[in-house]
C-alpha cells in the first residue's frame, strides 16, 4: 500500500471518527435539551420551610405610623365632609361586559384549569393607559360577604402621568349585585384615586406606587408600597371616602376646588406601616386575608424575580382584637407588628397569595399564583404546604402553564366559595372546589 493511500484511509478514519462524535454530541444535546424542557414542565419550588430563627422572623416587622386624626378632619372639612361606600356605588359611571361580550383576545387571557366560573371585561375608555393590580371583595371585609346591602369587587390601578411622569394608583368600586352566578349581568363600577393627606391635612398627594396587593379588612384598605417608597404599606378607611370637585389631571387642592386626576373620589391614607431597618427586611408585595387562622391573618408574600439567588418568603401578621382598632394589624406598645409565622419557597415571581386551612384540618394550604415568562405570559397556580407543592397541568403536554395571564392577587369569598382574581385584561372568578380538584 502506498503513502497516499495510507494517508486517504487515515482521512476517512478521522472523519468518521468526528462524524460519529459529532452524532453523539448532537444526540446528547438533545437529551438535554428534553431534559430541559421536561424540567421546565415538571420541577416545582417543592416544600415551604418553615422561619423559626428570631433573625429571620424579625426582618418582616413592620412599624406602624398613624395619620394624626387633625390632619384628616381638617382635609375631610376642607373638602365638605365624607361620604359612604353604597353612594360611591350609586354613582357608578363605567359598566364592566360580561365574559359572552368580551374579545377573544381578552377571553384568552383567563385561566385554562381551572377555568373561570364567571368573568367580566373592563371598559375599555376607562382603562387604557392603566395596568390592573390587586383585587379584593366585601368578602373580606366582612363575613358575610357584604359592606351593607352591598356585594363588593375592589380592583386595583396603577399608571404613569404622561403630562407629569409620576406615577398614580386608584380603586374602581364594582358593585357586585349585578354580577349573576352565571357570569351574566353588566355590574357597573366607578374610581377613587388613592392620595396621601400632606401639609397638615390642608392638601393631598397622589400615592406614587403600583397597588399589587391589597385586602379590604372590616373597614379599612391595606395596600401594598412600591419599592421607591418609603413604607410598606398604607390603609385606607372605606368611611373617609371624599368627593372630588374639580375636573383635569391636578391632584389636590386647586382655584376652586379639589383635583383627583379626573377622578369623581379620592381616598386618603390613615395610617402607613414601614419595613424593618434590618439587612433582608421584607416588604410584602402580594396580601390576602385567611379567617381560619384565630384571630384572622394579613397574608403576605414577597415576589422574587426568576433567576434570582434567594428564596420567597411568605408570613402572617395577626389582626388586632381591639375594638379601637378596627381592621388593623396587631402591635405591641412601640407600633411594631411581629409575624405569626414565616416560610420560605423556591417560587418564583408570585403574583398572587392564599393560605387557606378546611375545616377539620391543622395545617394550611398555600396557593401561589405567579407569571413565569411563558410567550403568552400565561402563569402557573401551585399548592404548596411543608410537605411539597403541586401545580396545575392542562393541555396534552400537561403543561403547567395553565393560570390567567399576567396573574393578578387572589382574594377568597367563602359566602360563594370562589376565588376572585384578575388577568392583565378580565376579572374573574374560579370556585375553590375547582381550584382543589385541579390541583389533586
Amino acid at each position: 500500500m502506498t503513502h497516499r493511500g495510507r494517508h486517504r484511509r487515515r482521512r476517512r478514519g478521522r472523519a468518521l471518527r468526528a462524524t460519529l462524535a459529532g452524532a453523539a454530541l448532537a444526540l446528547t444535546a438533545a437529551a438535554t435539551m428534553i431534559s430541559a424542557s421536561q424540567a421546565k414542565v415538571t420541577d416545582g419550588p417543592g416544600g415551604l420551610k418553615q422561619l423559626t430563627a428570631a433573625a429571620d422572623t424579625a426582618r418582616l416587622d413592620l412599624t406602624e405610623r398613624q395619620v394624626p386624626r387633625r390632619w384628616l378632619g381638617r382635609l375631610s372639612a376642607s373638602m365638605g365632609g365624607t361620604v359612604g361606600v353604597g353612594t360611591v356605588l350609586a354613582s357608578a359611571d363605567h359598566a364592566l361586559r360580561p365574559s359572552d361580550d368580551c374579545t377573544d383576545a381578552e377571553r384568552e387571557s383567563l385561566p385554562k384549569e381551572p377555568a373561570a366560573a364567571r368573568a367580566y371585561c373592563w371598559d375599555r375608555a376607562d382603562t387604557g393607559g392603566w395596568s390592573p393590580g390587586a383585587v379584593t371583595t366585601s368578602a373580606d371585609a366582612d363575613d358575610d360577604g357584604r359592606w351593607g346591602d352591598d356585594r363588593v369587587i375592589l380592583s386595583a390601578w396603577s399608571r404613569e402621568d404622561p403630562a407629569t411622569g409620576r406615577l398614580l394608583a386608584r380603586v374602581s368600586f364594582v358593585d357586585a349585585g349585578a354580577a349573576a352566578p352565571d357570569g351574566s349581568g353588566h355590574p357597573a363600577y366607578t374610581s377613587a384615586l388613592l392620595v396621601l393627606p400632606v401639609d397638615g391635612g390642608r392638601d393631598y398627594r397622589a400615592l406614587a406606587s403600583p397597588v399589587t396587593g391589597m385586602v379590604w379588612y372590616q373597614d379599612k384598605l391595606l395596600v401594598t408600597a412600591g419599592p421607591k417608597d418609603r413604607n410598606a404599606l398604607y390603609v385606607y378607611d372605606l368611611h373617609r371616602i371624599q368627593r372630588a370637585t374639580a375636573d383635569g389631571d391636578a391632584v389636590g387642592r386647586v382655584p376652586g376646588g379639589w383635583a383627583a386626576h379626573g377622578h369623581p373620589y379620592v381616598l386618603p391614607a390613615v395610617a402607613s406601616y414601614r419595613a424593618s431597618a434590618a439587612p433582608g427586611a421584607a416588604r410584602p408585595e402580594v396580601l390576602s386575608l385567611d379567617r381560619s387562622t384565630a384571630p384572622d391573618s394579613l397574608v403576605a408574600g414577597e415576589s422574587v424575580r426568576a433567576g434570582a439567588d434567594r428564596v420567597s418568603r411568605l408570613w402572617r401578621y395577626p389582626f388586632s382584637t381591639d375594638p379601637g382598632r378596627a381592621g388593623l394589624p396587631a402591635t405591641d406598645a412601640a407600633g411594631r407588628t411581629g409575624v405569626r409565622e414565616a416560610y420560605a419557597t423556591r417560587a418564583r415571581g408570585i403574583r398572587g397569595v392564599l393560605a387557606h386551612r378546611e375545616p377539620g384540618t391543622t395545617r394550611s394550604q398555600w396557593y401561589l399564583g405567579g407569571t413565569v415568562g411563558t410567550a403568552e405570559g400565561r402563569g402557573t397556580l401551585w399548592r404548596a404546604d411543608t410537605g411539597g407543592a403541586r401545580a396545575t397541568e392542562c393541555g396534552a403536554d400537561r403543561s403547567q402553564y395553565c393560570w390567567s395571564a399576567e396573574a393578578g392577587s387572589l382574594s377568597y369569598a367563602p359566602d360563594t366559595a370562589e376565588v376572585w382574581s384578575q388577568s392583565d385584561r378580565a376579572l374573574f372568578a374560579v370556585p375553590l372546589a375547582a381550584v382543589r380538584d385541579a390541583l389533586g
